[in-house]
């Protein structure tokens, strides 16, 4: 069985925290492994979340603030000493060139060819491509260049065993079903995939952070079946999320809400926050959203919610 879980390494925004590390998000999703956004102690986080440098098989940064990116250097470099064979595509808003460059080579050490930059640009969706999961950017309101990113498997279908004896479909005709969408059976019968088979939407991920509301937060997380988004403020601070750019918990709970989005995880909490706040935020959040809520706290581990059978 595949596993597909959210590892948090860390929650804390600007200034980290005694008990939330800088930004970082480990993504498990079946052979991928897509580390977001790795701030400072990254490094630290994943050994103590058990995460190696060979199972990152790419990286997206959201935008080039530094508790979004500081721990970009020592993640490559750890790649890098550890030998890792496959190629680690790194994604990053093409407006901030410049840091990538002074990121990759920020120290010397021994370096490997296996990084791959994948500048995303643009104001529409950008594909970022892969076959069994698509990876699409899109630029959000923030203070520089910032995007969002959305993951999504493709759409498949579900054999039905029952109406596959129905129509006579048996063995090896079954995969051919599948794989050409019609069929005829040897009794001269034509079935289509549709005859024996219904559809089974992909899950969908979206990763929404440094961000003012906005319609393409929105699209990023439509129908997600997880968004993780930014909720750096509280009600009481909200004018402060107008001004630099950053979301309260309760308009995280109304992106969520407009995109019908299945659950919801908080993170990126300013520093002025302390742990008796918490409950604050999830209640805030749900306000504008009635779905499941969780406030990622360091090394937690999130399951994707299970797909429809």
């Amino acid at each position: 069985m595949s596993l597909r879980e959210l590892v948090v390494l860390g929650t804390s925004s600007a200034v980290p925290t005694r008990h939330r590390n800088h930004n970082g998000y480990f993504l498990r999703w079946d052979t991928h492994g897509i580390l977001f956004d790795p701030g400072e102690g990254t490094q630290r986080q994943m050994r103590l979340a058990k995460l190696a440098a060979t199972d990152i098989t790419r990286i997206c940064v959201t935008h080039f603030h530094g508790d979004h990116c500081l721990g970009l250097p020592g993640t490559i470099q750890r790649i890098a000493r550890d030998q890792v064979p496959h190629t680690v595509r790194v994604a990053y808003p093409a407006q901030g060139q410049r840091y990538w460059e002074r990121l990759r080579h920020a120290t010397a050490f021994h370096d490997t060819d296996v990084i791959s930059p994948q500048p995303v640009h643009g104001t529409g969706t950008c594909l970022l491509g892969e076959s069994d999961l698509r990876i699409t950017a899109l630029p959000l309101r923030h203070s520089i260049p910032t995007y969002g990113y959305r993951l999504a498997e493709p759409d498949r279908w579900r054999m039905l065993p029952d109406r596959l004896a129905a129509h006579g479909v048996h063995g090896p005709l079954i995969g051919l079903l599948q794989r050409q969408g019609t069929v005829t059976t040897p009794h001269g019968r034509r079935v289509d995939l549709a005859d024996c088979a219904r559809p089974r939407r992909g899950q969908v991920l979206a990763f929404v952070m440094d961000t003012a509301e906005c319609d393409q937060a929105v699209e990023l997380a439509q129908d997600a079946d997880m968004l993780i988004i930014e909720s750096t403020y509280l009600d009481s601070e909200e004018h402060l999320a107008r001004a630099h750019g950053h979301l309260s918990a309760r308009q995280a709970g109304r992106i969520a809400a407009r995109a019908k989005a299945r659950t919801l995880v908080l993170t990126h909490l300013s520093e002025r926050y302390e742990p008796h706040d918490d409950t604050l935020f999830v209640e805030q959040a749900a306000a504008e959203f009635t779905g499941p809520i969780t406030l990622a706290h360091d090394l937690q581990r999130i399951p994707l919610p299970t797909r429809d059978p």
